[in-house]
């Protein structure tokens, strides 16, 4: 049996969401092509890689981070060389998230992970990565593109409000009106700029955002529920952009 200890995961569940529905519904607005299959793996590599990563700085400790970060990174290295022969640009949407980075890197030393900032950074950071690969496709970066990253965005920013709500800022007064103050300047904004379909991809998470809050829900079940929120916010924006 394979040591554990030498593949170091990341426990933040919901960043497998931002991890990849930004990829892939930039993939299938800029068009699905092979180079999407070596550039997934690379993007998820370099993902698992950066968790140990952030942990060694956290700690202060080499093992068993660096080894695990050293090897996702053999992992990414050949399909990340794939996809740079295919696209030499994409070189530029990795200097682009190294400022997120280096963000996520500021909070890792302050021991401070789950700082709103430090969100923002991420997600920003997997926005980028759907440019990426709405690039592969199109070979060129459209309105569209950065309109579904802006979508993607206001989604994951929504999603961390919410959930702060049901789990470490659930008693805090402040985090119930900025959640609910953010979805709903999100639903009247699209509305005032002419985006009524979109609405529809963000409607569940304006619900759930104000009828579960307050209530005790399992972490278990929270996450069972957000997971089906990205995979209706998916859909939904799949849907607009056919």
């Amino acid at each position: 049996m394979a040591n554990k200890s030498k593949w170091v995961m990341p426990k933040q569940h919901g960043a497998w969401a931002m991890l990849i529905i930004p990829f892939w519904l930039g993939a299938y607005a800029g068009g699905l092509s092979w180079v999407h299959a070596p550039l997934f793996l690379a993007w998820l590599a370099l993902y698992l890689a950066t968790y140990p990563l952030l942990m060694a700085v956290k700690t202060k400790r080499n093992e068993p981070y660096v080894p695990a970060a050293i090897r996702y990174g053999v992992i990414a290295a050949p399909a990340l060389a794939v996809s740079l022969w295919q696209r030499p640009a994409l070189v530029l949407f990795g200097l682009a998230m190294i400022p997120f980075f280096l963000i996520n890197i500021y909070y890792s030393k302050k021991k401070n992970e789950r700082a709103f900032w430090n969100d923002v950074a991420a997600i920003a950071s997997f926005c980028v990565g759907g440019l990426g690969a709405f690039y592969v496709g199109r070979g060129e970066l459209t309105v569209e593109a950065f309109e579904l990253a802006a979508f993607s965005f206001l989604f994951f920013i929504g999603s961390t409000f919410y959930v702060k709500t049901m789990i470490r800022e659930k008693k805090n007064v402040r985090y119930k009106w900025l959640s609910w103050g953010y979805h709903a300047l999100l639903i009247g904004g699209l509305i005032t700029i002419g985006e009524p379909f979109a609405v529809l991809a963000y409607a569940p998470s304006a619900i759930r955002a104000v009828y579960l809050y307050g209530k005790s829900l399992p972490i278990m079940k929270l996450g069972i529920l957000e997971i089906a929120n990205a995979a209706y916010f998916f859909i939904a924006m799949i849907v607009l952009y056919s």
